[in-house]
């Protein structure tokens, strides 16, 4: 039987019909996550959310989350899928509830708490293929230009759209990274990915150009003197938040006539395909990424293929003739 412990998620009240069993159940769940298989603080927020919600469920059925069946799951994701009185859920929302569950019942069978998990035959929609929004590398070098000046804050955000392009790295990888997690001489960045789990990702010329610039001319001017271990700070000398880096981006986005098309995820996307485009071996890019599964990035080479299609188009002489 596992202890309860709490995890380290900011507290959030328990949906209003999720009673106090259920509750503790999630909680020793949370904790096993966090403390066992290391999840992120964002992602043990989503579950949390996601378990009260079908607490709530239960509750107002007079279910019982250790005696649900199959069926009981089954409904609960349906309700999920029609709206019932509230906004459907899309068909990627209730495939990410469905994994929750499957592995919140995975634990309660461990725990010897249930005989039979009632998600052993669940079958969720699947989620569609939808591809994610690429630039192509004239838009790139149009966004890389937007920041104009010599500016602390301007010379930050060069230097911030250059490292998220030229590494890949996620929001929270880039607001993540700390000054010591730069070696220029060698030319490579530590990551902190998902999980904890870090990797080393090589630096080009212009990204390095632009850190080098940014710390003493952007950087000092920023913070002053104090201590702060954050690479990237906002205005006021501080860490940089995952809204600041968002604001970030957009503002530059406008600049480069790319409004409506851009997040900070698009460079990640943008940096997989543009090196799958250009000869890089898959195996690498998902290094680079610090995908766990290479399924992931293979979802990559569909938009190397479209793009390998338009230049074969646009270049052979026969390729469109008739």
């Amino acid at each position: 039987m596992a202890i309860a412990i709490k995890p380290s998620v900011p507290a959030v009240p328990a949906a209003a019909g999720a009673d106090a069993r259920f509750e503790g159940l999630v909680l020793d769940f949370l904790a096993y996550l966090e403390l066992e298989r290391g999840l992120s603080r964002n992602t043990l927020n989503a579950y949390r959310t996601d378990l009260f919600q079908y607490g709530e469920y239960l509750s107002a059925h007079d279910l019982d989350a250790l005696h649900a069946r199959p069926a009981d799951v089954a409904d609960f994701l349906a309700e999920l899928a029609t709206g019932e009185g509230r906004p459907a859920c899309s068909a990627s929302t209730i495939h990410r509830k469905a994994a929750c569950l499957r592995s919140f019942y995975k634990h309660l069978r461990r725990d010897e708490l249930i005989g039979d998990d009632p998600t052993a035959a669940l079958s969720a929609p699947r989620r569609s293929k939808k591809l994610p929004q690429v630039l192509n590398y004239a838009e790139v070098q149009k966004l890389l230009a937007a920041p104009r000046g010599s500016e602390p804050t301007t010379l930050r955000d060069r230097a911030l759209l250059e490292v998220m392009y030229a590494c890949g790295l996620r929001a929270s990888e880039t607001i993540g990274l700390e000054h010591g997690d730069i070696d220029m001489r060698e030319g490579f960045l530590r990551a902190r990915g998902k999980g904890s789990k870090e990797r080393l990702v090589p630096l080009g010329r212009q990204a390095i150009a632009a850190i080098s610039a940014y710390l003493p001319g952007g950087r000092q001017q920023l913070v002053g003197d104090r201590h702060e271990a954050k690479l990237f700070v906002n205005f006021r000398g501080g860490p940089l938040t995952r809204q600041g880096l968002y604001k970030i981006v957009q503002k530059h986005a406008r600049g480069a006539g790319l409004a409506g098309r851009m997040s900070p995820h698009t460079l990640r996307h943008s940096f997989a395909t543009h090196l799958l485009a250009g000869g890089c071996d898959l195996r690498a890019v998902q290094e680079m990424l610090g995908h766990a599964d290479i399924s992931t990035t293979q979802m990559y080479t569909h938009l190397s293929g479209e793009r390998l299609k338009q230049v074969y188009f646009s270049a052979h002489p026969r390729a469109s003739s008739d």
